[in-house]
């Protein structure tokens, strides 16, 4: 059997020619051969749409942009085209709906913005008119090649943005729109610092510009730089102290730097002014969930669902509290909003896994895993992660990271104790470990802290692509007193995260692929591998969607190579680091947990405190998919959750490999 020929793009371009020269029939008939060979071509299905509009045929124009919008969700272009069939069709409402719903996914269409503004004007909202009117001017004033990079970076296409604003910043190295826009796409392609630095510098330029402060918060934000975020976001609002999206951003950075109640008072001043507003909303639940007000947070999340079924991102927030059952309600919105092609891509996916643990608490297993395999097939979508270049990167570690390269840095780095790392691969009860120790009088507990990991990028350098084991090859080669200085910058940059107490845990979970790094900056810290059996630690990895990062976690495939990957990682540091490691199995805390708390403390040179044992009375804030489960007595239920999915798991089985526990 041959597979069908793919449209090339002079197919799609003598179309784009014939619809110019206003012959729509002709490129009807060019369009019909496109999609017979490849019905899913985006662009050319959005032809389609455009071509019945032109041929007034609002039906199989409907029809095109219902396929468009499944196929491609966070489409502006869709959602504009569907705009001029409403208002072509004399629906002012729906017209609206869809413009408003096209400038959300991409800024940059003039064309809609000018639409809002004359539909708002003829229903007599000047302000809302005026709004969409000064958006349109904006983008009139802007370079035509920095217009081609909004729309490139709203419709997912980075690298040609990135390539097109490059070009045009080295002719315009002070243009301010260029410099927020190439930060826009740092962020995207995860080069934070760089994004960091370049809206520093434009705020220099342009210090009254709000946007430019809005992205540097939401940058701070990403590379947990709380304090610095708090402190802009102060900024911002004293611009403008009515402005609620102003108030919404510092009551979130309030949130974020553990202000707990003054993120709630603003809040629910906000909510006052705009009551159903579902950013205000979710935040608010989110704050409730961290600080422990469960019920409320739960009211929170529910009052947004009332108000847009769409809204995936409440439905999940109530699933990931993990103690919310859903209604038979619940789960008809939810399928109801599956279906909906108005769906966001985002909201698919949260949605997706809200039904996983809907589906999964009702011991439907296989309506399940359907689910939880569609959420982390749309989120894959989303990620750059291949197997192939971490496992490059475990090896790169055990190359350079020798025997050798340690005995003769010996009494290298900062000698500050008071670290406590906890790593290894999330979902492996890391978070429980972190609670135990927290609970003691001489520890802080923290959060999963950025800092190892944003000086392994910095150590790596610009040409990660070209040199890819120049980290942590250059560990041979950094003079002595380096070390000492990056060991004394870990522990001042850390430093706004404690509460004075003489230790401190630091639970990122990557940290394990830098424990050769962290023994040479901080070589008194004490480190703890949280371990967990592999399918357990796995699925349970798979079914949970991660804020941020973790993209090895979503494909059966890539989390068993991944897993595999750091059991044999974690055999080297046992190798070349004898005693550095304490291993905690997570059954064993279940089964023996006094036994292990003890364990843990003797390593760290900790009194015991039954505190630690009663960890689950602990009052602090936790911000992890587990916040819930650690509040609660230590449980054996979520042992063996995954034998249920077991018929689903081959690909899981056959990626782990050795890495499975031996048959006996």
């Amino acid at each position: 059997m041959t597979t069908q020929p793919t449209p090339t793009a002079d197919a799609l371009k003598s179309i784009k020619a014939s619809m110019q020269a206003g012959r729509f029939d002709e490129a009807a008939t060019l369009l019909d051969d496109v999609l017979a060979n490849d019905p899913e071509n985006q662009d050319a299905v959005y032809m389609a749409a455009a071509t019945a509009r032109y041929r007034d045929r609002p039906e199989e124009a409907f029809k095109h942009l219902d396929t468009l919008k499944r196929m491609a969700p966070d489409f502006g272009r869709a959602f504009q085209e569907e705009g001029h069939l409403h208002r072509r069709q004399g629906n002012a409402a729906a017209a609206i709906t869809a413009y408003e719903r096209a400038v959300r996914y991409n800024p940059a269409l003039n064309a809609s913005w000018l639409a809002i503004a004359e539909l708002r004007a003829a229903q007599g909202n000047t302000q809302a008119a005026a709004e969409a009117r000064a958006q349109a001017e904006r983008l009139k004033q802007l370079p035509r090649e920095l217009l081609a990079v909004t729309n490139f970076i709203h419709e997912g296409k980075v690298l040609q943005a990135e390539r097109i604003a490059r070009a045009f910043m080295q002719q315009n190295p002070r243009h301010i729109e260029g410099m927020r826009l190439l930060a826009d796409i740092g962020t995207r392609l995860g080069v934070h610092e760089d994004a960091d630095f370049l809206l520093e510098t434009a705020i220099e330029l342009d210090p009254g510009n709000p946007q430019l402060k809005i992205d540097h918060i939401q940058i701070l934000r990403k590379r947990q730089k709380y304090e610095a975020a708090l402190a802009q976001a102060e900024k911002l609002l004293a611009q403008d102290p009515k402005s609620p999206v102003f108030k919404s951003i510092y009551a979130i950075e309030s949130m974020q730097a553990g202000n707990y109640d003054a993120a709630l008072a603003i809040f629910n001043e906000v909510l006052k002014t705009l009551p159903d507003d579902l950013a205000t909303l979710t935040s608010r639940g989110h704050a409730l969930k961290t600080a422990g007000r469960t019920e409320e947070a739960v009211a929170s999340y529910r009052r947004a669902t009332r108000i847009e079924p769409l809204h995936g991102d409440a439905w999940y927030s109530l699933a990931n509290l993990k103690t919310v059952s859903f209604s038979d309600a619940d789960i008809d919105a939810m399928l109801a909003a599956k279906q909906d092609p108005n769906l966001s891509h985002m909201g698919r996916i949260h949605i997706a896994f809200a039904l996983g643990k809907a589906f999964e608490d009702r011991g439907d297993y296989d309506a399940s895993f359907e689910n939880y395999a569609e959420g982390n097939r749309l989120k894959k979508l989303q990620a750059r992660y291949t197997t192939e270049q971490m496992q490059e990167e475990f090896e790169a570690q055990k190359r350079h990271c020798t025997p050798e390269l340690f005995e003769r840095r010996a009494g290298v780095g900062h000698d500050d104790p008071a670290p406590i790392f906890i790593l290894g691969l999330p979902r492996a009860g890391s978070t429980l470990i972190e609670q135990i120790l927290a609970s003691h009088s001489q520890v802080d507990g923290t959060l999963e802290l950025p800092n190892i990991l944003s000086l392994a990028h910095r150590l790596r350098g610009r040409k990660q692509v070209s040199d890819r084991d120049r980290y942590p090859r250059i560990l041979h080669d950094l003079p002595d007193e380096e070390f000492e200085k990056l060991g004394r910058d870990y522990i001042e940059n850390t430093a706004i995260h404690r509460k004075g107490a003489p230790f401190f845990t630091d639970k990122m979970p990557n940290n394990f692929r830098h424990i050769g790094l962290i023994h040479m900056i901080l070589p008194n810290a004490k480190i703890i591998d949280a371990r967990r059996e592999p399918m357990a630690c796995c699925f349970s990895g798979y079914k949970q969607l991660f804020a941020e990062g973790q993209e090895f976690s979503y494909s059966l495939d890539d989390i068993g190579h991944y897993y595999r990957g750091y059991v044999d990682l974690m055999d080297h540091w046992d190798k070349v680091l004898p005693g550095k490691v304490l291993r905690v199995q997570h059954e064993d805390v279940v089964a023996d947990l006094e036994g292990q708390v003890r364990r843990m403390l003797e390593f760290c040179g900790l009194p015991f405190e039954q505190a630690c044992v009663d960890f689950h009375q602990t009052k602090r804030a936790v911000r992890t998919a587990s916040s819930e489960q650690v509040r609660q007595p230590i449980s054996k239920a979520g042992l063996d959750q995954w034998r249920h999915f077991e018929p689903h798991l081959g690909p899981l089985k056959e990626a782990l490999g050795p890495a499975l526990p031996q048959e006996t």
